[in-house]
């Protein structure tokens, strides 16, 4: 059962400087997978944190905020304010709980994946990679 990139490669004329080694991958350790998404997920949820607080601050600075009290306190109520209802405090909170989730489930799905991989790689006989030295 060949494929039709190894059988451009076997038309390809080879180099004699380079030699070209061809591996499967059939299996991808689990606990490896589960690690490298944890650390993974962690950088994103502390990244994820840094963006809303600086989104917060760069609103508050523009007076975005200032901007929808004007907007919405006619509607609304004349004491209406935004930064009273989304303090600061209150916005990382949310966002660590929201970071928090965000690495468990991205952690979960990082084990899934690998668990899928591994079934996959069995039925069709994992991915075929190439590397060449030069």
């Amino acid at each position: 059962m060949t494929s039709v990139a190894e059988k451009l490669q076997r038309k390809a004329p080879r180099k004699p400087s380079t030699k070209q080694v061809r591996l499967r991958l059939v299996y991808v350790d689990f606990w490896s997978v589960v690690k490298l998404s944890f650390l993974f997920a962690i950088c994103v949820g502390i990244v994820q944190v840094v963006v809303v607080v600086l989104l917060w601050v760069v609103l508050n600075s523009f007076g975005i905020f200032q901007l929808i009290n004007d907007t919405l306190s006619p509607i609304l109520t004349e004491t209406f304010n935004v930064v009273d209802i989304l303090p600061l405090n209150q916005v990382i909170l949310f966002a660590i709980i929201v970071a928090v989730l965000n690495i468990v489930v991205g952690t979960a799905l990082g084990a899934i994946a690998a668990v899928l991989y591994n079934l996959a790689a069995r039925i069709t006989g994992g991915l075929l990679v190439g590397f060449q030295n030069t």
